[in-house]
Order: C-alpha cells, then sequence, then structure tokens
C-alpha cells in the first residue's frame, strides 16, 4: 500500500511588499501552526521515506519545523517545481517519477495544485473531508490518500482514499 501526505505551507507574512513571493517567510501564525502539525505527524506514526518540498522559503521554513518530529531516515529532496507546479498534473508527474519507491511519501507544497491533487486522487474518503477541501484548503492542513499497490507510477485520478485530513486549528 501506497501513502501521499500532502502538506500545505503554514500561513506566511505579506508584511513586506517589496519581497518576492518565493521568498516570503512564515508569519506567526504560521511558525505556531507548524510544529502542532508536526506533532500531529509523529503522533499518528506518519514516516514519509520521501518527502518532496517546494524550494519557496515558506515551505522550507515549514519544513524545518516538521522535521523535528520526524522518526526515521528521510530522503528530503528540495525542488523549485513544485513552486512552480500549474496544477494537479505537475505533481501527479512528480508523484509518477518516484516508481517504486518509498510507501510513504511527503509532498510540501501551494495551493491550488494541491488542492486540485487531493481532489482528483480522492475517488473515496470522508465527505464532510472532501468538501471541506473543495470548499478551501487552509494553510498547515495534511491529507493523507491511500493506493493500493506498490508503485507510485501507477496511481490514478480516482484511484486513492482519503483517509486523514487535519487543519492546525482542529488539533489546537
Amino acid at each position: 500500500m501506497l501513502s501521499l501526505l500532502l502538506l500545505r505551507h503554514a500561513k506566511s507574512s505579506w508584511d513586506d511588499s517589496v519581497l518576492d513571493d518565493f521568498d516570503r517567510p512564515l508569519n506567526a501564525r504560521g511558525l505556531k501552526a507548524a510544529p502542532l502539525v508536526g506533532q500531529w505527524i509523529a503522533e499518528n506514526n506518519l514516516s514519509p521515506g520521501l518527502i518532496i518540498c517546494s524550494g519557496a522559503r515558506r515551505t522550507r521554513e515549514t519544513l524545518g519545523l516538521i522535521l523535528p518530529f520526524q522518526r526515521g531516515d528521510q530522503d528530503i529532496h528540495i525542488e523549485d517545481g513544485i513552486y512552480r507546479a500549474d496544477g494537479k498534473h505537475d505533481l501527479l508527474g512528480r508523484l509518477h517519477s518516484i516508481g517504486k519507491g518509498p510507501a510513504q511519501v511527503m509532498i510540501i507544497g501551494h495551493n491550488p495544485a494541491l488542492q486540485e491533487l487531493i481532489l482528483a486522487l480522492s475517488g473515496s474518503g470522508n465527505a464532510d473531508d472532501l468538501t471541506q477541501i473543495a470548499v478551501k484548503y487552509p494553510t498547515a492542513s495534511l491529507a493523507e490518500i491511500q493506493f493500493s499497490g506498490t508503485d507510485w507510477s501507477r496511481i490514478s485520478e480516482g484511484g486513492g482514499d482519503l483517509v486523514k485530513f487535519v487543519m492546525p486549528r482542529k488539533i489546537e
């Protein structure tokens, strides 16, 4: 079985209007939310063997705040392509490229691509969670989608089951 964790970066700051979007840091709310989610990940025994993180500053800072809670070794890839992902197809293509990789993979990225990917891959799952995600996928939210099989190149739209969805405000 394959498990995909999709984490939207924590809340970022818009205080510096001169900063490029790619370089925006986390704000105080984001700095509080990311460790909460990291702890929740650990408490729920989630331990991705591969973490693919956007190169944007806010995603790298989110990663840095969840890493202390991770167990075992993770292969971490910082990829600017995740920042530039133009919807679900770019992210699905990246997942397909993993092939027969680790059973659990995490992507730390951005909306709308993450939101679109969750909705496209989830053929089943809690209806209320899917509706919430369709309306809004908040910052620092985490979704877990499971797939049968052992090869990432074979996952397809509608082939997954949304088994977990958590928002920081529900953890607090």
